[in-house]
């Protein structure tokens, strides 16, 4: 399958990644890309669409209680140090991130994707079973003016699939604008999963977008 593979295996550093990856089963064979969608990114966007559009298939991320443990553990590596977290936004069966890694990214997703398969399983009383599909898209960002197209992407996803009109209202995005004041650092560090109970730390870095 074209638009979706296995996670880079080399890491290039102080680059940003732009991440997504779906539900176990979400991608059927009469979703994957027609022949004419020749590159890589012309077939990405056309499977993202499917996803979008998608009424049949797993849709657990329309959980509350899942979509915030995914959303709380994306948190919790960036506490932890071990990326940048830029934006994101959790669909009904995918998540698509921007981030800059301090760790090898095929072992930051593997924690962060074994932590909340266990934890989302275990809400929805499907202990021992597939959760998340194992390959993951993967794309480097290239300079500045892509990173903010991927953003906007990333962020816009929600408004684009027909589910809310504003970007802000979407309350499973880096986008969201609470009416309040949101949830506190200490209570996102008591109620996230334990997302990389096995990396080791690494010192921040400074931000910046693209190579």
């Amino acid at each position: 399958m074209a638009t979706v593979r296995r996670l880079l295996h080399v890491y290039l550093k102080d680059r940003w990644l732009f991440l997504t990856w779906c539900l176990h089963g979400a991608v059927r064979p009469s979703q994957f890309p027609p022949p004419e969608k020749a590159s890589a990114g012309q077939a990405f966007v056309w499977l993202d669409r499917q996803l979008d559009m998608a009424r049949t298939g797993p849709m657990f991320l329309r959980n509350d209680a899942v979509a915030n443990l995914v959303v709380e553990s994306l948190h919790r590596g960036a506490e932890l140090g071990h990326d940048e977290l830029a934006a994101f936004v959790v669909m009904a069966n995918h998540v698509h991130v921007l981030l800059l890694p301090k760790v090898a990214p095929s072992r930051l997703m593997k924690a962060l994707k074994g932590c909340t398969a266990y934890q989302a399983n275990r809400l929805l009383g499907r202990t021992g079973e597939p959760f998340w599909q194992r390959k993951s898209y993967d794309h480097w960002v290239r300079d500045e003016r892509e990173w903010r197209r991927i953003e906007f992407y990333i962020e816009n996803n929600p408004v684009k699939a027909g589910l809310i009109a504003r970007a802000e209202d979407y309350r499973w995005s880096s986008k969201w604008s609470p009416p309040g004041v949101g949830m506190s650092a200490d209570a996102a560090r008591t109620s996230a999963c334990a997302t990389f109970p096995l990396l080791p730390r690494h010192k921040s870095q400074p931000l910046h977008h693209g190579a």
